[in-house]
C-alpha cells in the first residue's frame, strides 16, 4: 500500500478505562474497524485517563474509542476529557461503547462524545458515524 493511502486512513484509539476487564466486545470492535480499513491502535485493560491521553497524543489519533462496561462513565469520561484537553487534545471526539442510559447521552456530549453505541448497534453504523465525524 503507497504512504499516500495509508496518510488517508482514519487513526482510532480504542481504550479500556478504569477496573473493567471485560474486553472482547472492545477487540471485536478493533478488529472490525481494522478490516474496514481504520488505523487502530488497541490499548489493552484498566487504562488510566493519563495512559489513554498519552497514546492518542504519541499515535496521533482522529478518534478515542472508549469502551466501560463498568457503569462508571459518568466518572471516567469527564475525566479522561480534562487530561485529553491538558494534553492538547480538545479536538480529538471520543465515541464510547457500553451500557449507556439515554439520560447520560446529552452531559456525554457535553464532554465531546460524539457516539454512543450500546449492544447490538451493527458495524456499519459505528463505521460510518466515525466516517462522518472526522470528515467533517
Amino acid at each position: 500500500m503507497s504512504k499516500e493511502i495509508m496518510s488517508e486512513k482514519i487513526r482510532i484509539l480504542i481504550a479500556k478505562p478504569g477496573l473493567d476487564g471485560h474486553d472482547r466486545g472492545a477487540k471485536v470492535i478493533a478488529r472490525a474497524l481494522r478490516d474496514a480499513g481504520f488505523e487502530v491502535i488497541y490499548t489493552g485493560l484498566r487504562q488510566t485517563a493519563e495512559m489513554i491521553a498519552a497514546s492518542a497524543l504519541q499515535e496521533d489519533v482522529d478518534v478515542v474509542g472508549l469502551s466501560i462496561l463498568s457503569g462508571a462513565h459518568m466518572a471516567l469520561v469527564p475525566h479522561i476529557r480534562e487530561v485529553m484537553n491538558q494534553n492538547d487534545l480538545q479536538d480529538v471526539p471520543i465515541i464510547l461503547g457500553g451500557i449507556i442510559p439515554e439520560e447520560d447521552k446529552p452531559a456525554l456530549s457535553e464532554y465531546g462524545v460524539k457516539g454512543v453505541f450500546g449492544p447490538g448497534t451493527s458495524m456499519q453504523e459505528i463505521i460510518d458515524t466515525i466516517t462522518k465525524i472526522v470528515n467533517r
